[in-house]
């Protein structure tokens, strides 16, 4: 086929089929080309090792977290990470947020996105071939199916083998095992969301809520699709990484690259060729076998250079090195390397020159990773430096805007404050209510008699506690028809450990 041929993809078989086009007319392209399932095929190697204990490691603590337990005391819940949003509580072992603490939630997004940036720049797409959660569930269920239906080959024949009742029972044992993880997936990420025991005591008494039983089944059938069917198509279509992850990279960041220097021009070793024989011929060392291919979870050529559909996995490698091991050829014929090896390798004119030359060093320290260390670092510190002084009380306050202001029979002035006191701690506390900016003014507690210059409050632990305060005021003593104020809020020290007293500014109307 000529190279300027056009790309002629399969047509819809619902689709009608083009009028006959004369001799010169150009051949008709179509947009559309179904889905081409992969069959991934089994690999032994270091990237697969490595692949497999870090999938082990992530499932492991995904499955074993909700069950940790950490004690906060009799009135707090003991789940070491919970995402309570009944409680509106968000619980990280020793550390409680409020829903107005988000701003930590959105620092701990920052960190994750600079270290996805760093670790991008220094490995390529090492996120997305090890520990991106597509992939890891992904290489679970490819697992399970390799195991009821075999490897590549086997799969590729029975799906293309007509029914039978082994090919029903394989079938029906696959997805059985699939809805099975799916479940327990759904199941451990509401686990997060409530307390995990007394989630999985529900279900097992048929007693769980409706919203419960509703998130599970909806997160396993996301699991079922995504990680059974979907696979390299969310990486393809969904993800947004694979379209920005190359402004992260540079001439020094390692990518999965094809020594074509060395493997082309390829073709497969025939039986009894000599290695001598293929070189006079002008053939590489690549036999064109396609096990890189064949290995690989999304399906593509590595050979055809850097892709945006290659997830940086390394099964490729695993794969060629263990062709070039039996032919006796020396391996990392596909290797992780970087473009400006590559441009080395390529400035010499023959391949013993391009074996023998001297490689730039590899440098971890360039302005690209320093930059993206050092944000990490500072972004990093500051969260720990906000963590370690969070404040454990703070105070909302809330002025009555019907009336503004009432007039009592003795002259003075009187507005009344709607005072929360939010009690983060794990602790009752008693406070001490103060004001101050207002000469001659006296605070009485709504429903009690009396007037004092401070009031003493409590607070429920982990709670908000709502209190309606009167400030009376002389109006000689006011000078303005708007006086600011401030209410200050102090812990007592022997209700708890003591912490820092909470300031809120508010104002005083008068006519």
């Amino acid at each position: 086929m000529p190279s300027d041929a056009p790309l002629i993809t399969r047509r819809p078989e619902h689709a009608a089929a083009p009028a006959p086009a004369s001799a010169s007319a150009p051949a008709p392209a179509y947009a559309y080309a179904s889905h081409r399932k992969i069959h991934p095929k089994a690999v032994r190697g270091r990237y697969r090792r490595l692949k497999t204990v870090l999938g082990a490691v992530l499932l492991a603590l995904f499955a074993l977290l909700p069950w940790l337990r950490w004690d906060r005391g009799p009135d707090a819940p003991d789940q070491a990470v919970l995402f309570d949003l009944d409680g509106q509580r968000f619980y990280m072992f020793a550390v409680q947020l409020w829903p107005q603490q988000v701003y930590y939630i959105t620092g701990i997004m920052i960190i994750a996105s600079i270290g996805l940036f760093l670790a991008t720049a220094v490995g390529g797409r090492v996120w997305c071939g090890f520990t991106c959660p597509q992939t890891v569930w992904t290489d679970l269920f490819v697992w399970v199916e390799r195991q009821v239906e075999g490897d590549r080959g086997a799969r590729i024949r029975l799906d293309q083998h007509p029914w039978t009742a082994n090919w029903l029972a394989k079938k029906a044992v696959k997805h059985t095992a699939w809805l099975a993880i799916a479940f327990v997936t759904g199941f451990l990420g509401i686990a997060y969301l409530t307390d995990a025991p007394t989630l999985a005591a529900d279900l097992l008494r048929f007693d769980a809520s409706a919203l419960a039983v509703g998130s599970i089944l909806f997160m396993t059938a996301c699991t079922y699709l995504m990680a059974g069917f979907m696979r390299e198509q969310m990486c393809f279509y969904v993800c947004p990484w694979p379209r920005i992850q190359a402004a992260m990279l540079d001439e020094e960041s390692l990518v999965v690259t094809y020594q074509d220097w060395r493997g082309e021009g390829r073709a497969p070793l025939r039986k009894n060729e000599g290695w001598d024989t293929r070189r006079h011929q002008g053939l590489g060392d690549c036999i064109d076998c396609g096990q890189c291919v064949h290995v690989c979870p999304t399906g593509i050529d590595i050979r055809d250079g850097i892709q945006m559909e290659c997830i940086g996995c390394g099964l490729c490698v695993d794969a060629c090195n263990d062709v070039m091991a039996r032919i006796g050829q020396p391996g990392d014929l596909i290797r992780f390397d970087t473009l400006t090896a590559q441009a080395a390798k390529a400035a010499n004119t023959t391949q013993a020159a391009k074996a023998a030359v001297a490689l730039p060093r590899y440098r971890l320290l360039r302005p690209r990773t320093i930059v993206y260390g050092l944000m990490l670092v500072v972004v990093g510190g500051a969260m720990a430096i906000a963590l370690a002084f969070k404040p454990s009380n703070d105070i909302a306050v809330l002025r009555d805007r019907a009336p503004l202001f009432v007039m009592l029979s003795d002259g003075r002035i009187q507005n009344a404050y709607t005072i929360k006191i939010a009690n983060m701690s794990l602790t009752g506390r008693h406070y001490r209510l103060t004001l101050s900016g207002l000469p001659q003014a006296s605070l009485s507690l709504s429903g009690e008699g009396g007037e004092l210059n401070e009031l003493a409050l409590s607070a429920r632990a982990n709670a908000v506690d709502t209190y309606r305060i009167q400030v009376r005021v002389p109006q000689a003593a006011l000078s303005a028809p708007s006086t600011p104020l401030t209410l200050t809020l102090t812990p007592d020290a022997l209700s708890g450990p003591a912490g820092e007293p909470v300031r809120h500014d508010s104002v005083f109307l008068a006519p």
